[in-house]
């Protein structure tokens, strides 16, 4: 095993070497340019998949050189279990992969931590060893593709397709790549046996292999669904591409002007006052609140979901978010020498979440910047070099955005909107009182437009509900308007139904071919992940059609797959085994098992008797 290990070193020395040098010099070249550090999401996406690529290339390349029938029995023929000629084989993968991808990571947090004075927090630290996870991933998932029949080749590529879509941060994310290498590996070992082209061989080597199958078969479901989606644009009948949106539907509110949207929520409306707001509407400013964050900021997290660094550009200084002191830590743009931490006030005080920087509130000046953390708002004035707390909202919401309306301040969190007097902004720095609260009618992951209008006597607020109303997460398409009086009385004046766009059928297309497999996609999105408020939804009631239709196919797969296992000759128990996954599952199980099995092909005598006992 040894030997074997360090001859698989010897053989991928030059091309590591070589992809380590090249690495380390792109990462070198950046670190001049930009703050690695501290760079949008899709960067890090980026540089992820460029990694979990290279494991990718990496598995097929070394598994396929060794898949010829002569050399893969050659390579098994040694005085070693298969399990032991694979832990060597794929050692000296993980090495280089250690040695490619997550070294040069760490060579370069090393140099900004040490010769610069731009921030390198704990996460930053964890960033190699994500890197190298998510290439060992790709790595085994390359090899398992290799390794496996052409007819089910790719379904290892599943994992780390659900690494992508995972919502973990910080070490949970390290701990979910942690569970798809362990999942990815226990796939190679099952796969790994003289006969490539076998069934699995024992009941635990089927479910491993089985269950990404099926996630793949369901996510060709999806793909066709996709095909089928772009067909229906191409046809110029799709409601998102049509001139005119069908009459009443979502696409039509999201396509109004802000004041149209507001006289159309007063058609519905039943108010004495309708008429004179009409008028109103009309001839008034329509001022459309916007959300200043788009993800909310997670202590430790390895990436950045919104810029957490400003340029101070009349002091010279850029100011950027340490997760671990939790205060700017600031550096001149111009040499890069450092300039100390920024806290909270005169006692310097750490921030009560991570910040996110935003435009300055009205009247302030133009080198002024405000920042939001958490449920509270900052500002931070450039001539005195402090952060001054301006809004502090209840515990348990999130500020979201400040908007000016008229002379005064609309705050958005994701429970409620805040008005504020903006006379008192620019009065003092004590913190801002508001005078009125109006919960929002909805969950904020469906609302889509808010628009509103200043009133003699308070506001007219209207909330258009269509977010999500395509997909089955989302609620029922709906508007509201609401009296906000100057007194904080809140009254609900019209409530507008609006119309879906889509039948049941497309807006339920990834739940009707396999529930379970929906949940399962579900819970692998969200697994180890904190809740993000932004993304909550009241999904609407699922139509009994859509349940039948689940129902049938669920019925059919059954049926299909009681033919399917007496012709595959397999044991009783592996029969009802795959019997009742087939009904459970539907349409996807039933694929995997035809896969799995190809005809003329038995079950292994070893899973007869290990499912008989």
């Amino acid at each position: 095993m040894r030997d074997l290990f360090k001859a698989e070193l010897l053989r991928f020395r030059g091309w590591a070497l070589g992809a380590f040098a090249a690495h380390l010099l792109v990462l070198a070249f950046l670190a001049r340019v930009v703050d690695l550090a501290q760079q949008p999401l899709l960067v890090y996406r980026v540089f992820g998949g460029v990694d979990m690529l290279a494991g990718v290339l990496l598995g097929l390349y070394q598994m396929g050189s060794y898949r010829r029938p002569n050399t893969w029995l050659n390579l098994l023929h040694r005085p070693l279990a298969p399990a032991r000629i694979a832990a060597a084989l794929l050692g000296a993968g993980l090495f280089w992969l250690v040695v490619a991808v997550a070294l040069p990571v760490l060579l370069i947090g090393a140099y900004q931590a040490g010769l610069t004075a731009r921030v390198v927090d704990l996460r930053h630290w964890l960033l190699p060893l994500a890197a190298w996870l998510l290439a060992a991933c790709g790595y085994f998932a390359g090899a398992c593709c290799m390794l496996g029949p052409a007819r089910r080749a790719v379904a290892a590529l599943v994992l780390p397709v659900a690494l992508a879509v995972n919502q973990a941060s910080g070490g949970w994310a390290l701990l979910v790549q942690a569970l798809a290498l362990a999942w990815l590996a226990a796939m190679l070992v099952a796969s790994f046996k003289p006969d490539l082209s076998a069934p699995p061989r024992t009941p635990l080597a089927t479910v491993l292999l089985a269950l990404p199958l099926q996630m793949g078969v369901y996510l060709l479901f999806l793909l066709l669904e996709f095909g089928g989606q772009m067909v229906w644009i191409m046809q110029g009948s799709h409601p998102n591409n049509t001139e005119t949106p069908p009459p009443g539907g979502q696409n039509e509110t999201e396509r109004m002007t802000p004041r149209q949207r507001m006289l159309a929520g007063l058609a519905a409306s039943h108010a004495p006052q309708a008429p004179t707001w009409r008028e109103q509407v009309a001839l008034s400013e329509v001022v459309s609140p916007g959300v200043d964050l788009s993800a909310l900021p997670v202590r430790g997290a390895l990436t950045n979901a919104a810029p957490i660094d400003f340029d101070d550009t009349a002091q010279g200084v850029r100011w950027t978010f340490s997760h671990d002191r939790m205060r700017l830590v600031g550096y001149r743009i111009a040499g890069g020498r450092g300039v100390g931490t920024l806290g909270v006030g005169v006692a310097n005080g750490a921030f009560a979440a991570p910040t996110v920087a935003v435009g300055g509130l009205p009247g302030q000046p133009k080198d002024d910047r405000s920042l939001i953390a958490g449920n509270r708002l900052y500002h931070y004035v450039s001539d005195i070099r402090q952060v001054l707390p301006r809004i502090r909202l209840p515990e348990g919401e999130w500020l979201l955005g400040a908007t000016p309306v008229g002379e005064n301040l609309v705050v958005q969190s994701d429970r409620a909107l805040y008005f504020y007097d903006g006379r008192d902004v620019v009065a003092s720095e004590a913190l801002l009182q508001p005078r009125e609260r109006m919960p929002i009618p909805g969950a904020v992951g469906d609302l889509r437009d808010l628009d509103l209008i200043e009133l003699v006597d308070g506001y007219l607020v209207s909330a258009s509900f269509t977010t999500y109303a395509w997909v089955m997460d989302g609620a029922a398409p709906y508007q509201t308007l609401t009296w906000v009086h100057d007194d904080g009385r809140v009254e609900e004046v019209a409530r507008r139904t609006i119309a879906f766009d889509y039948p049941a059928w497309f807006r339920y297309q990834a739940w009707w071919p396999s529930p379970a497999l929906y949940a399962l996609r579900q819970a692998a999105s969200g697994l180890l992940a904190t809740p993000d408020p932004m993304q909550a939804t009241e999904p609407a009631p699922m139509p009994h059609s859509i349940q039948w239709l689940a129902g049938v196919l669920m019925l059919a797969s059954l049926l299909a797959s009681l033919w399917l296992v007496r012709r595959r000759g397999l044991s009783l128990p592996a029969q009802a085994a795959w019997v009742i996954a087939c009904g459970a599952i539907s349409l996807p199980a039933l694929a995997s098992l035809w896969l799995l099995y190809p005809a003329g092909e038995a079950e292994p005598l070893a899973v007869r008797r290990s499912l008989a006992v």
